[in-house]
């Protein structure tokens, strides 16, 4: 489904009719607004909308399932890849453009110190001797047909380096305004044997019973039929400054020499959408953070049988700070939980390990069980000079991180019991 035909199924679209210039005018409204979805109708002439996936029962609710079934549908997606459904006649075919300036777009420029104006929810497509990839990466707009793009050494990076190394570009298509099923597999990290879009399809086949549809763009490349925008291109061997940019946690990102992505062909639906990522708000949270749990659960469960869920935290940036809910078999259970949730997740420095009783999506509960279960003489793990994020400022190269084990003492309920209502 497109995002337009998903915003209208949403009852608490805010819209903005007022005209407004690309630099630094939509932030501080996504900023204010960051639980409902914000439709901006004239941005540069265009439409963009942001926040629409910043609350984790709304991306569930599209799929048509509660927020509790996300992790395991999600994970059996991972597990049980299926092929994209290919169709004829795409939504993306509408408009068709040779001839562009992509200036003229609705793209905007969130805060003062960005390096630019930026297409923050840009999903990649590529395809190198077989190997396919789906990824986030984001663009900075240089000039009518370029766009720097921040590449880390992962699946895009591997396959721009061999397409290199043979003295060729590497066919590129950005896909902007996508369904959730597709947004949260390009965020996955998956085996680097895998396609994302066949996770994709697997999550919106296991969710709804329906298929991913999908289309060739000129250059052979197999993107979401119903993408807003699709920009079909190259990444190039030319690099630029790349930056400053607000990452996840909210702080700017350092300026880097990146690779050019070169802009042959626009593709957009009639009177396109462009969806926008607010820089270090909770739809940057829930995008990034979000696919990561299904990885940490499979580590979790290794050591640990009984897991019923994995969550990290709006408070930690979804990033850095989780909690995991557990069922012990002897003590001891919590802290290996801990371990293997920072193998599964080496960024995140702080993990919390409660009992199946604890809401872990209910902040004020995870600290509960903390307040009343955790004492810091025999509960706390510190784990020092650790690898951890290139995102998180306090950190000097290393890391420290800790582990709060806030379960029960097995066999002890005096004292540990909720009360209830009958």
């Amino acid at each position: 489904m497109s995002v337009r035909g998903l915003l209208k199924g949403m009852k608490d679209v805010m819209k903005v009719d007022e005209s407004l210039s690309p630099d630094l005018q939509l932030t501080r409204t996504l900023v204010e607004n960051q639980k409902v979805p914000v439709l901006f109708n004239n941005v540069n002439g265009g439409k963009v909308v942001g926040n629409i996936w910043s609350d984790r029962s709304r991306i569930a609710s599209a799929l048509g399932i509660t927020k509790e079934e996300l992790l395991p549908k999600m994970i059996e997606s991972i597990s049980n890849p299926v092929k994209p459904n290919v169709i004829d006649d795409p939504l993306f075919r509408q408009v068709e453009m040779d001839s562009f300036d992509l200036r003229k777009l609705p793209i905007p420029k969130f805060y003062p110190k960005d390096g630019g104006r930026y297409i923050t929810a840009g999903v990649a497509v590529s395809e190198f001797e077989g190997k396919k990839n789906v990824s986030f990466h984001r663009l900075l707009l240089l000039d009518d047909h370029r766009f720097g793009i921040r590449l880390v050494p992962r699946h895009l990076y591997t396959m721009h380096k061999l397409s290199l190394e043979k003295g060729k570009d590497l066919p590129v298509a950005f896909c902007v305004g996508v369904c959730p099923s597709v947004l949260l597999a390009a965020a996955t990290s998956a085996d680097y044997s895998l396609d994302e879009m066949e996770i994709a399809a697997s999550l919106r086949k296991t969710c709804m019973g329906e298929p991913v549809d999908v289309a060739p763009t000129d250059n052979g490349l197999m993107v979401p039929a119903y993408a807003e925008y699709v920009f079909e291109g190259r990444l190039t061997a030319d690099k630029v400054d790349e930056g400053p940019f607000v990452d996840i946690t909210g702080t700017y990102d350092d300026v880097r020499k990146q690779p050019v992505f070169v802009v042959d062909k626009i593709y957009h639906q009639k009177d396109p959408v462009l969806h926008v990522v607010l820089p270090g708000g909770l739809e940057h949270f829930m995008l990034m953070g979000l696919p990561r749990e299904p990885v940490m659960f499979k580590t979790i469960r290794q050591v640990v049988p009984q897991v019923h869920g994995v969550r990290l935290t709006e408070g930690g940036c979804c990033w850095l700070h989780g909690v995991v809910s557990i069922t012990k078999n002897k003590e001891g259970d919590a802290m290996n939980a801990a371990m293997a949730a920072f193998t599964g997740h080496p960024s995140m420095k702080k993990v919390t390990i409660v009992d199946k009783d604890v809401d872990i999506f209910n902040d004020q509960d995870v600290e509960w069980a903390e307040a009343t279960r955790f004492q810091a003489s025999r509960g706390l793990m510190v784990v020092n000079n650790a690898a951890g994020s290139s995102l998180d400022p306090s950190a000097d190269g290393t890391t420290s991180k800790i582990a709060i084990d806030a379960t029960k003492p097995m066999g002890v309920t005096k004292g540990f019991e909720k009360a209830q209502l009958p």
